[in-house]
């Protein structure tokens, strides 16, 4: 049974969106500008450190912080990309354990997985505010396959893939040793994520699942 991994926001969930209007919103108010172009160019996992790259005092990254999560939360569209339920009932019947990494926090991510009626198809998850340092750095996928790893995984991370929409997904999944997909979206091209590590680049989630299941598992390109 092969792990498969993804990253959540702008590659299950098309939230991302709403994560640039509540960005927009915030800057604002410390008179800083930030729009679709500004969010690729200082995208990071790590929102602290996108907001130093904006220009964010020190001293405001805790207030701001917080008033972005408020203003996110109000947000009520949100829903997976079409065809991501099924993708994903496919990909577990098929044999795979899947599990998600994401800078999103917890109690958002957890909420979300339980209103989108996925979480009994991802039951690991690894989130931005468990005590592990931020994507690129390889410990939050390493403690996602580890627990993926004991409910039947294949532990090595080779046999493994990451999906995700963006550089540094790109990044810890080739220092991990995984199998790097890139999915197209508002953080990156798909020449940025190749040039990121991608071993492969698809237009959506679902567009790589039916590949993958259509092909079966690549050989491990590392």
């Amino acid at each position: 049974m092969r792990a498969v991994v993804f990253d959540w926001d702008g590659t299950l969930v098309d939230t991302l969106p709403a994560i640039l209007r509540a960005n927009v919103e915030v800057l604002r108010h410390y008179g800083l500008t930030f729009d679709e172009a500004r969010y690729r160019a200082a995208y990071t996992p790590d929102w602290r450190l996108m907001y130093r790259r904006l220009g964010l005092p020190e001293e405001a990254l805790e207030e701001a912080g917080a008033r972005w999560l408020e203003l996110y939360a109000a947000t009520g569209a949100l829903a997976p990309f079409e065809g991501v339920g099924g993708a994903l009932e496919r990909l577990a019947s098929a044999g795979h354990r899947l599990g998600i990494v994401t800078a999103g926090d917890r109690a958002v991510v957890e909420d979300q997985l339980e209103r989108f009626e996925l979480g009994r198809l991802i039951p690991i998850r690894v989130c931005g505010d468990d005590p592990l340092p931020p994507k690129p750095n390889p410990e939050p996928l390493r403690r996602a396959l580890q627990e993926l790893a004991a409910l039947g995984a294949d532990h090595a991370p080779e046999e493994a893939t990451y999906v995700g929409d963006a550089p540094d997904d790109m990044r810890m999944a080739r220092t991990v040793g995984a199998r790097a997909v890139g999915v197209e979206g508002l953080l990156a091209t798909p020449d940025d994520l190749r040039a990121a590590g991608a071993d492969e680049v698809h237009p959506s989630v679902t567009a790589w699942i039916a590949a993958h299941l259509t092909a079966g598992p690549p050989a491990s390109s590392h």
